[in-house]
């Protein structure tokens, strides 16, 4: 066997090792990325959950505006109706899949202020340990989110870094989106006093 045979073979090897290392690398990072979306649609599941029985409560203790339900109720329907899998992570299905969410936390704030007018609504057990359990779901939904763009930054960076780009454009991993702040937490809330 020639020596420069015996070069190119053991060259030929050495890619092959760091190709294998780096796809491995890139499927154990993809799936890091998909336990944590996993884990924030957990927890946006846990809230929809929450949400007809916090309703059923409201509208049993009082004579509730009816809009408001409807828009709770509508809002719910809309968020749990866009459904993404790990591989539709794009930053505009994130952006779409937030809008929807946002939509629902705006409607259960809404709810939530105008139960303040009813003071029979906010003595009731039921009531005070749902919004209890609702708080602490957002709880929950912000630390899965930030869980997830940790684990999505971390992906990226191992896309997009020499050579692995190389190979995650051959294999097909693409960039993943980030859990963005939504446009209205943007602005700061008026206080009038």
């Amino acid at each position: 066997m020639s020596k420069s045979l015996i070069i190119v073979v053991v060259i030929a090897l050495i890619l092959g090792m760091y190709g294998c290392s780096s796809y491995n690398g890139l499927v154990q990072s993809d799936t890091n990325v998909q336990e944590k979306w996993a884990q924030v649609q957990t927890q946006y599941q846990r809230r929809a959950d929450l949400i007809p029985n916090l309703v059923r409560t409201v509208q049993g203790a009082a004579n509730f505006e009816k809009s408001t339900l409807t828009a709770v109720i509508q809002a719910r329907a809309n968020a749990t109706g866009i459904k993404l899998n790990a591989d539709q992570l794009t930053p505009e299905n994130i952006q779409k899949f937030q809008a929807a969410q946002d939509q629902l936390s705006g409607s259960l704030s809404r709810l939530l202020a105008v139960a303040e007018s009813y003071p029979n609504l906010k003595a009731n057990q039921n009531f005070s340990e749902l919004q209890a359990q609702l708080e602490g779901t957002e709880n929950r939904i912000a630390v899965s989110r930030n869980d997830f763009n940790g684990a999505v930054k971390t992906y990226n960076q191992s896309v997009r870094s020499f050579p692995n780009n190389i190979f995650a454009g051959i294999f097909g991993f693409p960039v993943k989106g980030f859990f963005e702040a939504s446009q209205a937490a943007q602005s700061a809330p008026t206080v009038q006093f």
